[in-house]
């Protein structure tokens, strides 16, 4: 994480940062005009459908992963070079930013943090918003998938037997009393609800460390703990990663397809209540 004060400072620095875009939230609006009304200066804005998200069938889930070179391609659209540091943020404390945070983790960029508490911090430091979107220079990076470990279905069904598969949705959607998207209602099996909101602050920062540890702690998570997050689409499940390291915890294997890819498959069971 980064807080707004030492990114108004990096930024005023002879070395600044990257600094991306990434708003987004389930049923919009749309992230491009919110970012046209004002950003970060400096800022690039990153798409999360069409660049964070490939397209498949629905047994893939709402928004699988990108293929590497896609993603490859759109980093180098953005400007990223090799040695790049990167900060990510969105208006969502972090929530949708967490996505590209993993993926570039994912790809080999150590150097990337998410801004804590997102575009609302930063104005509330005082930080100013720009209106004209950068036009940076092509980059030139090298991306290659593989740096964090993922889950297929099948490893995700076996995963409560040894060890913890953590659900980052509400609760009233873990429960299956609600489901706004996805056809069937309800979890997978086995799982337990760790809604993203218990990792957030009231104003929308992530907790501290220790808090954070606690909380995992009370959910059967530890040090050494097999430890697998999923969510609707994939998005929010990479924010509980996020929390899971900035608890000091080991990163978690992802299931990108989560509950969206498993309810579309008739031969998945699912779970309700509590």
């Amino acid at each position: 994480m980064i807080d707004a004060a030492e990114l108004a400072g990096l930024l005023a620095s002879t070395a600044p940062p990257r600094v991306l875009d990434v708003r987004w939230k389930l049923g919009g609006p749309p992230g491009a005009e919110e970012f046209a009304k004002g950003h970060i200066p400096s800022a690039v804005y990153v798409d999360l459908d069409t660049e964070l998200a490939g397209h498949g069938e629905p047994t893939d889930g709402r928004h699988p992963l990108p293929d590497e070179a896609d993603f490859q391609a759109a980093a180098r659209r953005w400007g990223l070079r090799s040695g790049d540091a990167v900060v990510v943020y969105d208006a969502v404390s972090g929530t949708s930013a967490a996505r590209l945070w993993w993926l570039l983790r994912h790809a080999g960029v150590s150097d990337v943090r998410v801004l804590d508490g997102g575009l609302e911090a930063w104005v509330a430091a005082g930080g100013r918003l720009g209106a004209q979107g950068a036009r940076p220079e092509p980059g030139d990076i090298r991306l290659r998938f593989g740096a964090l470990p993922t889950l297929d279905a099948d490893a995700a069904a076996a995963l409560p037997g040894r060890g913890v598969l953590l659900d980052a949705r509400a609760g009233e959607r873990f429960r299956g009393e609600v489901e706004p998207v996805d056809p069937r209602a309800g979890h997978i099996p086995g799982a337990v609800s760790a809604p993203t909101s218990a990792t957030l602050a009231p104003d929308g920062r992530m907790l501290a460390a220790p808090e954070l540890a606690a909380h995992f702690a009370a959910l059967g998570v530890g040090p050494d703990t097999a430890v697998g997050v999923y969510c609707g689409s994939g998005v929010t499940a990479a924010h509980a990663a996020l929390a899971l390291e900035a608890a000091g915890l080991p990163v978690p294997a992802l299931y990108p397809g989560s509950f969206s890819a498993w309810s579309n498959d008739p031969s998945r069971p699912v779970a309700t209540g509590a």
